[in-house]
């Protein structure tokens, strides 16, 4: 017996990915509804090797359905989440609405997937932020090891973290620039994102940092633990798909660059490529489609008593969303559930 399982927003890049990974992953589906706005109703999409007319949020009777997967911002989840979950389908939200909540267990199941069963709280589950989630899952079997103590990351995230907005910016700005009849506009972005870097996602809070940074900060305390300290600067960079991070880490027991290289290979979701030679690493247009966190230039760091340096990227759509998102699924299911 499997699930009935509802994706909204699934017209979008996370929501597509969703299906598509619901059905890479084979999970056990009975019925399936996909969701959308009224501006996309009707719209059809893949789910294996079935096509799907999309259903309007607005008006879904989520009475009689199990989970629902959330890929439709903060505005609408805050609309139809509580709906949804009134209605005893449990959601699993992909929106930063309901991370910080301390009634709604925020997931990333390689770091906390015990912390699943507070669900019942508001039957509403929380996916990270796509840059925390790959940098927990790389920390996380360092962190049992030796304990840290402070993180200080750079991010390199690409543009579909903004969405197809972001994605379409890149694209139409790096035409223009190679024909010069056609003008650079910016809009998705604060300045022009083709050929160039901006050290700017999100707002800006009152200390200076961005909302971006602030969430790294905060989700990596609740999935890890609240003890670290955590300082991050976010960077969006000219690349479609692949986040890309240089983690400096501190810890308070000493940790040798091979044993932190051996615990990586052996740690749930992690893929080491780690070589001292050309090419011996992976970078954003490698990890597209690809399910891993991949580690990669695992060093001491000699300028603190007990350091590393690592680089972790991941593609942003899948492990920072749509496939954390199943995975959460499957956990439910498995630990909560229990029908498939």
């Amino acid at each position: 017996m499997g699930y009935r399982v509802v994706v909204a927003g699934a017209t979008g890049n996370v929501g597509r990915e969703m299906l598509n990974i619901l059905a890479e992953r084979e999970f056990p589906i009975d019925d399936i509804a996909v969701l959308a706005s009224r501006r996309s109703l009707g719209t059809e999409v893949s789910f294996g090797d079935k096509t799907l007319k999309t259903q309007d949020l607005a008006t879904f009777d989520f009475t009689g359905w199990d989970m629902a997967l959330f890929a439709v911002g903060s505005g609408p989840t805050k609309e139809f989440a509580p709906k949804a979950a009134a209605a005893g389908c449990v959601v699993i939200d992909n929106s930063s609405l309901y991370r910080y909540d301390p009634d709604v267990p925020l997931i990333v199941p390689e770091c906390n997937a015990e912390a699943i069963h507070g669900y019942s709280k508001k039957n509403i589950i929380a996916n990270p932020n796509c840059s925390t989630a790959q940098m927990v899952v790389a920390l996380k079997p360092l962190h049992d090891r030796a304990k840290i103590k402070r993180v200080v990351v750079s991010t390199y995230q690409s543009v579909s973290g903004a969405g197809k907005e972001g994605m379409d910016e890149l694209w139409d700005q790096t035409k223009a620039i190679y024909n010069p009849t056609d003008d650079v506009k910016v809009k998705k972005f604060q300045k022009q994102i083709a050929f160039n870097v901006i050290p700017h996602i999100e707002v800006f809070m009152e200390d200076g940092s961005t909302k971006e940074e602030w969430k790294m900060v905060a989700e990596t305390k609740k999935i890890e633990d609240p003890s670290i300290k955590v300082t991050a600067t976010c960077v969006r960079v000219p690349v479609f798909v692949g986040h890309a991070e240089a983690v400096n880490v501190e810890f308070e027991d000493f940790l040798d660059e091979d044993e932190a290289r051996d615990i990586l290979r052996e740690a749930p979701g992690c893929m080491v490529i780690d070589k001292r030679e050309d090419g011996g690493y992976v970078t954003p247009i490698e990890c597209v489609g690809d399910f891993a966190t991949f580690i990669s230039r695992i060093r001491q760091d000699s300028t603190v008593e007990n350091g590393l340096n690592i680089w972790v990227v991941s593609d942003n759509l899948r492990k920072g969303a749509a496939l954390n998102a199943v995975q959460i699924a499957e956990v439910l299911g498995r630990e909560c559930l229990k029908k498939g």
